[in-house]
């Protein structure tokens, strides 16, 4: 599960889309402040939780997400701003870090290492990452 508030609630949408492009494990991007309406009824320790928590004016309610996640027993892979990290003891397994910017650009920044991720866990699963099965160009040359 990948989740982020907004801005980057686009950003989770768009690594959930890359992990089920290139590794064809399932996985979805929830706006974090969504969680309580459904899908966190799915968090267990064998369901891990992508979360975007980097510089925003919505981190401090992203991270009462996270906390969320972790009362669940979620492990939290947490991308955050260089330096500035927001969470207080174990709440995140896994922490990345992604430069600073503006707001407005973050997502040009965040989606980067969620693309990697994919493009990582596809590659340990033996997974073509050149030639993902069953994907087509939306544009077709005639």
């Amino acid at each position: 599960m990948y989740i982020g508030r907004g801005i980057n609630f686009p950003v989770a949408l768009e690594g959930a889309l890359k992990l089920k492009e290139v590794s064809y494990i399932h996985a979805e991007g929830y706006a974090a402040g969504e969680l309580k309406h459904g899908p966190i009824a799915l968090l267990d320790p064998e369901v891990p939780v992508v979360a975007i928590a980097t510089r925003a004016r919505t981190l401090a309610k992203t991270v009462s997400n996270i906390e969320e996640v972790r009362t669940r027993e979620a492990p939290v892979i947490a991308l955050v701003t260089e330096g500035e990290n927001p969470f207080d003891g174990d709440l995140a397994r896994e922490v990345i870090e992604v430069p600073a910017c503006e707001e407005l650009l973050s997502p040009l920044v965040n989606v980067l290492p969620l693309q990697l991720l994919a493009y990582h866990i596809a590659v340990q699963r033996g997974c073509d990452v050149d030639q993902p099965r069953n994907l087509a160009k939306s544009v077709t040359v005639e």
